[in-house]
C-alpha cells in the first residue's frame, strides 16, 4: 500500500489526466478533492448532480475540510465534457445504471484509505446514486446525505414523459456560457428514475445506511411526497435516519447546494449537513429534544438528563432550530388541530 501523501497525490494527478484528457467544459467542472495531512477520521465523498459539476459540492466540502475532514468531489462518468452538444451530437451521458454505480464503489474503495469512515452525499441523481449505496452497500459508509434524491418526477406528466421518451431534451439556457450541461438524451435521466422506483421498493425491506434527506417544498424536479415517503419507510429499519423539508418561504431550489445556483438558505444547509455528520443520534432522540425544548428546557440541560452530552456535535444546538417542533407536538397529541 502506498503511503498517504502518495495516496492524496495520486488521486489528485489521475483525476487531473483524466480530465485534461477529455478536455473539460471549464474548471469548475474539474474533480475537487480537500486533503489533510494525514488520514483523518471522517472522509466526505459527494455526487454531483446530473448534468451537473464538482463545484456544487465545493461550499459544503470547505465546510467539512474546516471539521477535519477529508473531502472527495469526483467529475461523474460522462460529465464535463467541452462540445458542442445536439440531438445530432448528443452529451455523452450514461445510460446504464451501472456506469454510475461501479463509479461510486470505485470511489468509495479510495476514501475508504483515507480515513476511518466514510460519508457519502449527492443532489439530485446524486442523491439518488447515495442512496443506491445507503441500501445496497450499507457496510461501506457510515452514513449519507441526499439532497433533493431523484426518486421520481414532480409530476404524472414528468414521470410518463422521462419513462417513454427518447427524444432529447434541454434544460434551458445558454449552452455555451453554462457551467455544465443543459442539454441530454432522456434515456440518459430515465435510469436515475429506474433507479428511484426501485430504491423505493427496497426501502420498505431492506435496513440502509444511516440517510439524512433533504427536500424542499418549492421543488420543481422531484416530488417530495416521495421523499416523505420513502424516508418512512427507511426510519422504520434504520433509526438514525433523518429528514427535512425547506419550507417555501426559505425559496429553496431543487438547486440547493450553493447561493449561485439560486440557495439563499445555503449556510443553514451546511449547518445542518455537519450537525449530522458529526452526531450520532437516532430520530427519536432529535424529536424527544425538540419535544422537551418546547416545554421550556434548554438543549445543554436535556441532552444531559438524556444522557446524549456525549453523541451531540457542536452543530446540533443550531440544527435543532430548523426542526418543526410543532409537528411533533402535535404528533404526541393528535387531538391537538392548528386552530387549538
Amino acid at each position: 500500500m502506498p503511503n498517504y501523501s502518495d495516496l492524496t497525490q495520486t488521486i489528485a494527478a489521475q483525476a487531473k489526466a483524466r480530465e485534461d484528457a477529455l478536455p473539460l467544459r471549464n474548471e469548475s467542472c474539474r474533480s475537487k478533492f480537500l486533503f489533510h495531512s494525514a488520514p483523518t477520521k471522517k472522509v466526505c465523498l459527494f455526487f454531483h448532480g446530473f448534468t451537473g459539476y464538482p463545484d456544487q459540492f465545493l461550499p459544503l466540502g470547505k465546510a467539512l475540510f474546516q471539521q477535519g475532514y477529508n473531502v472527495l468531489i469526483p467529475l461523474l462518468p460522462g460529465h464535463g465534457k467541452a462540445g458542442k452538444w445536439t440531438r445530432d451530437n448528443p452529451t455523452p451521458l450514461p445510460t446504464d445504471s451501472k456506469v454510475y454505480q461501479d463509479f461510486a464503489l470505485q470511489w468509495i474503495q479510495q476514501a475508504q484509505a483515507l480515513g476511518q469512515q466514510v460519508v457519502i452525499g449527492g443532489l439530485s441523481g446524486g442523491g439518488t446514486l447515495s442512496a443506491w449505496v445507503a441500501l445496497n452497500h450499507r457496510p461501506l459508509i457510515d452514513r449519507a446525505l441526499l439532497f433533493a434524491p431523484y426518486l421520481s418526477g414532480n409530476s404524472i406528466t414528468d414521470k410518463l414523459f422521462i419513462k417513454l421518451s427518447n427524444s432529447y431534451y434541454s434544460w434551458g439556457g445558454d449552452a455555451d456560457r453554462a457551467i455544465g450541461y443543459t442539454n441530454f438524451q432522456v434515456p440518459a435521466l430515465r435510469l436515475f428514475l429506474d433507479m428511484g422506483a426501485q430504491l423505493m421498493k427496497q426501502a420498505r425491506s431492506t435496513p440502509a445506511a444511516p440517510m439524512f434527506i433533504f427536500s424542499t417544498e418549492i421543488d420543481d424536479s422531484v416530488d417530495t411526497n416521495d421523499h416523505k415517503a420513502f424516508f418512512a419507510d427507511a426510519l422504520r429499519l434504520q433509526p438514525k435516519c433523518w429528514a427535512h423539508c425547506f419550507d417555501r418561504s426559505y425559496k429553496v431550489p431543487h438547486t440547493m447546494m450553493t447561493v449561485a445556483e439560486g440557495n439563499q438558505s445555503a449556510a443553514l444547509l451546511y449547518l445542518m449537513a455537519k450537525a449530522y455528520v458529526e452526531s450520532d443520534l437516532t430520530w427519536a432522540d432529535v424529536e424527544e429534544i425538540g419535544f422537551q425544548m418546547t416545554q421550556g428546557k434548554t438543549f445543554p440541560s436535556i441532552v444531559a438528563a438524556l444522557g446524549l452530552a456525549d453523541r451531540v456535535g457542536p452543530n446540533m444546538p443550531a440544527m435543532m432550530t430548523m426542526v418543526d417542533k410543532a409537528a411533533i407536538v402535535r404528533s404526541r397529541n393528535p387531538s391537538m388541530s392548528d386552530n387549538n
